[in-house]
């Protein structure tokens, strides 16, 4: 039936392409963006992944997306910014702000964590959880799996059941990657594996409580959330149909729970775009896994993949090295890193006969540079382990370098190399107070109360471990262990540091597999640290050399003069990632130790130790140096390492320079 009357005039509105502006845009983009970010950022509809390499502008594309959808007229509220930090979102719309006035104000942007919180107060009943829900901090996660362990009990805890804290990671580590506990005991935690039914018990209990008391871990958060756009529809649909466009940075680092909450947000309509480097994906041990940006285009069909290759970092010849050290990959997204910044000097891959001629070069090379006017801020050293470093550190507190070291622990400050130093101290001053403290502390049945009676009784005798062999009680076992080991040790024939040493190892194991959960992993700290004394003849002047400071002091905190507030970088290459210094030295470039010798047993280990070394050598700007010992001889696999990491095997040789590291008066050898 025709409902028009004979005086009704029709109108016809326009229909817009999706990809076409409703108004005029107040920037202009392309001559703000290169191609190919301009590429990235004028896709409106559909899924999106941008695969940007190393210093091309990453940050830049997500910016300016922002910025041209709300200037396109999108409304501000419907996009949802997730990163990784608080502090990334709030810059980057701070910077959208900059470009496109405060309706950036509007835009949902947070970590997964912070944006999972505030769904779930608002959603979360559909899932038994009130909205005034009580979010735990690491410390009372561990503290309720603690109290949880005693509600339930009996549990056959036996005297090596982990701790809390490494019950916690193991509870996080099953949520992050989505494995059962069997699963993680298996692959991280094996020595353990003789509580799997107790544990699994415990993770029950943990689960069960936290539910019941309206409490929420920080893995939760995401576990939650997964629940509640799994089982709540009409939520799931609201959710999606009110952030019409997400964006994710960092994507390669995402975790598999972290990829099935972003496909369940865009269930509605897969306007999703992410940004990341699968070359730069390197945080496995976090939970994060290569497959999630790989497998991307399969899980949103019809995703279009734009590519970052232009660096505003570093100079054609370090990109050279970068694009050829990543060409090997197995399995990567292809990809060219080009710069306008032509030639620059080759990187240089330096050989020397052992790990100290590699510490003495470095250091002196640093001199040298920050001579030709390079600041030691600039300067970077990264390394795979953070053991690497330790003869490092020794080496340029000898010349008063003053340094801060990321990722991992300063040599001095492990807890389990100052136990065992400590050990050492006393053998080479019976009247070193602080060290015993440490020492009898680590003995079942001696508290601060005993400890302090027992060094009132050492003060007063040459005889130290006569009188440790003559006190009773619950300690007498232990201490006489003690005194036949420090016995042992401080009257051994030749008296090197390093026998001394492997002999203290002996004594001290069980003491280490008791006080730490993850002692597998400390057992090489130690091995490494009699690998240092091998050039010492002396016990003395080896400690020497370790406390260049006070015991309460760091080498870190060494000021040496005249250099203001400038201090070298020490770093993991894990820790340094995002960073860029002008000058870059990598060490340990040797098989069996970059790559580690642990990742020789899975392709996909080894491969991320590649794409470890490609995000090393992509933080200079300037100047590389890639270091590496020869015959060296490994504790751990008993065998000598000599060959350069089988990544530098594929590059050719006309991209580095090689430099042999040689004393004065010696000829130069190279191989």
């Amino acid at each position: 039936m025709d409902t028009l009357k004979p005086e009704s005039k029709v109108y016809v509105l326009n229909r817009p392409s999706a990809d076409t502006p409703v108004r005029p845009l107040s920037r202009d983009y392309a001559r703000e963006l290169n191609p190919q970010q301009l590429a990235a950022v004028e896709k409106v509809n559909g899924p999106a992944l941008v695969i940007a390499g190393a210093g091309s502008g990453k940050t830049r594309v997500l910016v300016y997306r922002v910025a041209r959808l709300i200037d396109m007229g999108v409304d501000p509220a419907s996009i949802l910014l997730l990163t990784f930090t608080r502090k990334s979102a709030q810059e980057m719309l701070g910077r959208v702000g900059l470009l496109i006035g405060p309706q950036s104000d509007r835009v949902m942007g947070g970590t997964f964590h912070s944006v999972a919180n505030i769904l779930l107060r608002r959603f979360g009943r559909a899932i038994g959880l009130e909205p005034g829900f009580t979010i735990l901090d690491r410390g009372d996660s561990e503290d309720l799996v603690n109290m949880v362990r005693g509600q339930i009990g009996p549990i056959n805890t036996g005297k090596r059941f982990p701790r809390k804290k490494t019950i916690a990671d193991m509870f996080s580590k099953c949520a992050n990657t989505l494995q059962s506990l069997d699963d993680v005991l298996l692959n991280e935690y094996s020595h353990f594996g003789e509580y799997l039914t107790d544990l699994t018990k415990l993770q029950e209990g943990y689960e069960s409580t936290k539910r019941q008391r309206q409490l929420v871990d920080y893995d939760d958060l995401l576990l939650r959330l997964r629940e509640l756009l799994t089982v709540d529809e009409p939520a799931r649909r609201m959710i999606s149909e009110t952030y019409r466009y997400l964006l994710v940075d960092e994507y390669q680092d995402t975790n598999r729970l972290q990829s099935e909450v972003v496909r369940k947000l865009a269930s509605t309509h897969d306007n999703v775009m992410v940004v990341g480097d699968d070359s730069q994906s390197i945080y496995a041990f976090r939970g994060a896994t290569f497959r999630n940006i790989m497998d991307f285009p399969t899980l949103f069909p019809g995703t279009q993949i734009f590519k970052l290759e232009e660096n505003y970092r570093s100079t054609q010849s370090v990109l050279e090295l970068a694009n050829a050290i990543i060409e090997g990959a197995t399995e990567k997204y292809s990809k060219t890193l080009f710069t306008q910044k032509k030639g620059g000097e080759r990187p240089a891959l330096v050989q020397a006969a052992g790990e100290n001629p590699q510490s003495r070069f470095v250091a002196q090379k640093i001199l040298e540079l920050r001579d030709e006017g390079v600041p030691l801020n600039d300067i970077a050293v990264l390394f795979r382990s953070s053991f690497h470093a330790f003869d490092l550190e020794v080496e340029l507190s000898k010349r008063d370098i003053p340094f801060i070291k990321r990722g991992g622990f300063k040599f001095i400050e492990t807890a389990h190399v100052k136990d065992l130093l400590a050990h050492l101290r006393v053998i080479h001053n019976p009247l070193d107070t602080v060290s015993w403290h440490r020492v009898l502390l680590l003995i079942d049945g001696v508290g601060q109360k005993r400890a302090k009676d027992v060094i009132a009784r050492l003060a007063n005798t040459d005889t130290p471990c006569d009188v440790l062999r003559d006190i009773t009680g619950r300690s007498s076992y232990g201490l006489r262990n003690l005194a036949a080991a420090l016995d042992a040790v401080g009257h051994a024939d030749d008296g090197l540091p390093t026998d001394q040493i492997q002999q203290m190892l002996e004594y001290y194991f069980p003491i280490l597999k008791d006080q730490y959960d993850d002692y597998p992993k400390r057992i090489r700290d130690l091995e490494h640290l009699q690998v240092m004394a091998e050039r010492y003849s002396s016990l003395g002047d080896f400690l020497a050399d370790l406390t260049l400071e006070p015991p309460n002091e760091s080498v870190v905190d060494i000021d040496a003069p005249d250099r203001d507030d400038e201090r070298l970088i020490l770093s993991t290459i894990h820790s340094a990632k995002g960073l860029e210094w002008r000058c870059v030295f990598v060490i340990w470039l040797v098989d069996g130790r970059f790559p580690s010798s642990y990742s020789f047993l899975t392709e996909d280990d080894l491969e991320e130790e590649r794409r470890l070394l490609y995000v090393a050598v992509t933080r200079a700007k300037q100047h590389l140096y890639l270091t590496f010992p020869i015959n060296v001889y490994d504790k751990v696999t008993g065998s000598v390492l000599s060959k350069p990491s089988r990544f530098l095997d594929e590059v050719p040789a006309d991209l580095v320079e090689a430099w042999s590291v040689v004393d004065e008066g010696e000829p130069y050898r190279w191989g």
